[in-house]
């Protein structure tokens, strides 16, 4: 089972930019979804953003849109999130995930995911 390791976390303040990385650890094509997720302590998973590998078509959540990007390097089985405008708000666990896609989309739902990495913490101070 492919395996995926987050980096990049850390303390930043508001209007501050950060660049997640997700690697995979997998020679070949990464799965055809890939995610970035995040929580914060007491709530739900929310999707952040989400790409399709083959595709390159991406989705944001409408409160990242503008400000995050998600990206992908094939040869490097990698898979960033680079997040400019950060806004302050409770520190939250940003985890990436992979799954397949359906008729060509990607879910949006974190429940449709799977593996997942172990996640790397983001606080964002004003």
């Amino acid at each position: 089972q492919v395996q995926l390791v987050e980096s990049g976390g850390g303390s930043v303040q508001a209007g501050g930019s950060l660049r997640l990385s997700c690697a995979a650890n997998t020679r070949t094509h990464p799965t055809s979804c890939m995610g970035w997720f995040r929580q914060a302590p007491g709530k739900e998973r929310e999707r952040v953003a989400i790409v399709h590998t083959y595709k390159g078509a991406s989705d944001y959540a409408d409160s990242v849109k503008g400000r995050f990007t998600i990206l992908t390097d094939i040869p490097k089985s990698t898979v960033y999130l680079q997040m400019n405008g950060l806004k302050p708000e409770a520190p939250a666990t940003y985890f990436c995930a992979a799954t397949g896609s359906s008729g060509g989309r990607c879910p949006e739902a974190a429940r449709d995911y799977g593996p997942w990495g172990q996640g790397t913490q983001v606080t964002v101070s004003s």
